[in-house]
């Protein structure tokens, strides 16, 4: 009991000589020790890798998850240690209602078809979310986590202790000082000099060797800048993955709905007047299954079956010709297609069961056929 009694003591007496220390060099009553260049460059850099580390973190989370209220719950059942609730995504509810809306509306009809259709690929759209969602949490968002609640916690630990030991021995120089000027009034015995300098001795000697250890954990910043550079790769990686997903799922659904309109609404001008998007692409041959595709190819969008057309029977219509600016150039496959030049003006028109995705192009005296996706249809 009177050790601990001894003990408490004597930890309020270096916490009350701490406190003393650094409120004097606020007001600046007290010298300070300052550290070097270099170590305040580490520690400028450490602080600004949580700060950005932190807000980095957050967005994330808030763009994965939009919902503030399902963050806060999955927050809560980290901190619980408990598995969060598997929740549908958006495009999977918004599939589930459609289907019930066919369902009761009609799923004969033209409606309730296309309805079908839509709410297939919003399910396939949803599931491709899910996956990104999981994929980017384990790549991306949990080693940022573990550098905040593992890393940084002993980077600021040992800052915390580099301080305490600045402040003592600061506090130790203090006393040094006091005792050499009472000596020179002979008013202290050489012992309390001796004294003061033995505990300068140890307080500089803790003082160096928290210095270093802080030092090294504050150079491992530069891994960690190492380490986040991989799993943001990584993170691109797996949002290619699935914008190409989403992609491909809503080209498919395109053909399918361009198909069933031509069907329900013949005669129907089939295209659009806004300007399509660019092909996307990705550079990265890591990811060849998530690539974008430069385009709709012949493979792609002529269907199966299809006999070629010859051109030289191929007339315009009396009515539904138009004209199109051309977004990209375009290299003809074979002598059914027309190359075309990015920004060129040509005639359009679509002929009775061509694919919905062609349309016949004609530029002076040649024509052929055109992807509708590398046109911009004018009124």
């Amino acid at each position: 009991m009177d050790f601990n009694m001894k003990k408490l003591a004597s930890d309020a007496g270096i916490f009350f000589t701490r406190a003393v220390q650094f409120t004097e060099e606020k007001f600046g009553q007290a010298e300070k020790t300052e550290l070097d260049a270099h170590f305040e460059s580490l520690l400028a850099r450490a602080d600004s890798t949580k700060n950005w580390t932190e807000k980095i973190l957050r967005q994330t989370e808030v763009l994965l998850q939009p919902n503030p209220s399902a963050r806060v719950e999955e927050f809560l059942y980290e901190k619980l240690d408990r598995k969060v609730p598997s929740r549908v995504t958006n495009g999977e509810l918004l599939a589930q209602y459609m289907a019930e809306a066919a369902s009761e509306l009609g799923p004969t009809t033209p409606y309730g078809k296309t309805l079908i259709k839509v709410a297939e690929a919003e399910k396939r759209l949803g599931a491709a979310e899910r996956d990104f969602i999981h994929t980017a949490s384990i790549n991306f968002l949990t080693p940022l986590r573990n550098f905040l609640e593992g890393d940084w916690k002993t980077i600021s630990k040992e800052r915390r202790l580099l301080q305490n030991r600045r402040l003592d021995l600061d506090a130790s120089k203090a006393r040094l000082k006091k005792a050499k000027a009472a000596e020179a009034k002979a008013t202290l015995w050489n012992d309390e000099v001796d004294k003061a300098e033995q505990e300068l001795r140890v307080a500089q000697t803790e003082f160096d060797r928290q210095a270093e250890v802080t030092r090294l954990l504050l150079e491992g910043i530069s891994s960690t800048h190492v380490n986040h550079l991989r799993c943001l790769h990584e993170f691109v990686e797996s949002q290619t993955t699935y914008y190409a997903q989403c992609y491909r799922h809503m080209l498919d659904l395109q053909k399918q709905l361009g198909s069933s309109q031509g069907a329900i609404f013949p005669g129907t001008f089939v295209g659009t007047a806004e300007p399509a998007s660019p092909p996307l692409s990705s550079t990265s041959p890591t990811t060849a299954a998530a690539t974008m595709p430069m385009g709709p190819s012949v493979a792609d969008l002529a269907p199966p079956g299809e006999a070629a057309l010859c051109l030289e029977e191929v007339a315009p219509p009396a009515s539904g010709t138009r004209k199109a600016r051309v977004l990209y150039d375009y290299e003809a496959a074979d002598s059914s297609e027309l190359a075309l030049l990015a920004d060129e003006l040509i005639t359009v028109y679509s002929l009775p069961g061509m694919d919905p995705d062609w349309l016949i192009g004609e530029r002076g005296n040649k024509k052929g056929k055109v992807p509708v996706t590398y046109l911009e249809l004018l009124s």
